[in-house]
């Protein structure tokens, strides 16, 4: 299942967990594994707490002070956004998290969300995949 979301500022944590349990629930698999990946070079896919909202500007910080947006990077001359780039790299596409019982296997406070670090955008696409654990 491919869904699309919408991102509204330069950089910013989307929280897409339920719309990911939605989709596990309506596939049918009792356990197993999802997997949730972004098409985008300037975008990734992390678990995060959810209860303080706070951790999302202190994650955003932390990745600004490891990689600056403006540090010389020759891809810069291209399109201005290697920092994005590098951040997507450093922090993967896709996750994976256990199924059971037909719902994500989260801890309490965990979630599911997009790094926008090259917005806003009108489109990122997420596909997300549910296999069947075999018995």
């Amino acid at each position: 299942m491919i869904f699309e979301i919408s991102t509204s500022k330069h950089q910013e944590l989307v929280d897409i967990t339920d719309k990911v349990n939605e989709i596990v629930s309506d596939c049918g698999v009792n356990d197993g594994i999802c997997h949730v990946y972004a098409f985008h070079a300037t975008a990734g896919i992390v678990i995060i707490e959810s209860y303080d909202p706070d951790i999302c500007l202190d994650f955003l910080d932390a990745l600004n002070n490891a990689v600056p947006e403006k540090a010389g990077y020759r891809h810069d001359r291209v399109d201005g956004n290697a920092g994005a780039h590098i951040k997507a790299a450093m922090l993967s596409p896709g996750i994976t998290v256990p199924v059971k019982n037909g719902k994500l296997l989260l801890g309490t406070w965990q979630a599911i969300n997009v790094v926008e670090l090259d917005g806003p955008r009108n489109l990122r696409r997420i596909k997300v995949s549910v296999v069947s654990e075999n018995k």
